[in-house]
């Protein structure tokens, strides 16, 4: 045994195994999986400013497409338009049956009023990747739509016109 250093203590017993070694490291975080899905452009949401509007949210049922007329009638007469409830009355229902007829669970229902124009505006709520009905558009340009339309995104397909108070 080798001379022991001055100031240095000496083990009384040497071990006969080496000391524990540590554990392996862990596996390395893997990086994200790449995002292989097609890029999509958000679509623009709704925004009314400066004009009165009311929404309403109905169950997408048989009786709804009446109901959301019966709502938008008496807002536009709170409004003090009342002279519109032959266009104003189709055109709701006919929009509520499209978004009801997608399948979803609820319809959301936006009108807005500016100037002598009102929007309304049928959102179904439910993913819809079938083709739009082709009649949809000369429908409501037959009941007195100056403008409509009609687009589809994740959260449902949104019917609209405007119409002339």
């Amino acid at each position: 045994m080798p001379a022991p250093i001055l100031g240095a203590t000496v083990p009384d017993h040497i071990p006969d195994r080496p000391p524990k070694t540590p554990p392996p490291p862990k596996r390395p975080i893997s990086p994200p999986r790449p995002d292989t899905s097609l890029a999509t452009t958000a679509r623009a949401g709704m925004l009314v400013r400066n004009r009165r509007a009311a929404n309403w949210q109905l169950a997408a049922a048989s009786w709804s497409p009446a109901k959301a007329a019966a709502h938008v009638l008496r807002r536009l007469h709170e409004w003090g338009h009342a002279e519109v409830n032959g266009p104003a009355q189709e055109l709701t229902e006919l929009l509520v049956r499209t978004a009801v007829a997608d399948g979803g669970r609820r319809v959301s229902v936006h009108l807005a009023d500016q100037g002598r124009e009102a929007l309304i505006v049928a959102l179904s709520h439910q993913p819809v990747h079938a083709a739009a009905d082709p009649d949809l558009l000369p429908e409501l340009a037959r009941l007195g739509a100056r403008s409509c339309g009609t687009d589809t995104a994740k959260d449902g397909r949104r019917v609209w016109a405007v119409f002339a108070l």
